[in-house]
């Protein structure tokens, strides 16, 4: 029972600790996280979930947490994490191959993000223009990034995820 204890414990812990960073990040680099050409360098933690599973609740409260701090748009809070959340589990599912991992988020944002950008912002691009500047800025993001910083984690994931880890962190 106490080993159940202590791995909710870790659980929440990694978790909140990601939503922290997510947040500090957005923060940081407000200027070029948001509109409609962003590169919101916090996304790169979503291919956290190939070391831990509390990086899925992890990012997507950083990514509520951001939304709400910045003034985001009401749908731009809900939706925008929406494709957080979805993209963060997909690269849960996906976590078999690291070099997949990176995908769901980048399509997800890709498909959900222009249709916030248009309803909830106004934007005047269209659908498939926003979707390619956002796309871009996704690819860079969480496909350069993220996959630098995955094979930069890689190396410690015993020691930094070891406690909290998925079936990943065994490999």
């Amino acid at each position: 029972m106490r080993e159940k204890n202590n791995k909710t414990v870790y659980f929440v812990a990694y978790g909140a600790v990601i939503a922290a960073i997510y947040t500090v990040l957005t923060l940081v680099f407000a200027p070029i996280s948001f509109g409609p050409v962003q590169f919101r360098i916090a996304e790169a933690l979503c291919i956290l979930p190939f070391f831990t599973p509390a990086a899925v609740p992890g990012v997507f409260i950083g990514c509520l947490l951001s939304n709400l701090l910045c003034g985001a748009a009401p749908l731009d809070i809900v939706f925008g994490s929406l494709a957080t959340l979805i993209g963060a589990a997909g690269s849960y599912g996906l976590r078999g191959n690291k070099w997949l991992v990176c995908l769901p988020p980048i399509v997800a944002n890709t498909a959900i993000i222009p249709w916030v950008l248009r309803f909830a912002y106004g934007s005047p691009d269209l659908i498939p223009v926003a979707m390619v500047t956002v796309g871009i800025g996704e690819i860079l993001a969480i496909g350069v990034l993220g996959n630098i910083l995955l094979l930069a984690l890689e190396r410690y994931k015993n020691i930094l995820f070891g406690k909290c880890a998925g079936n990943a962190a065994a490999r």
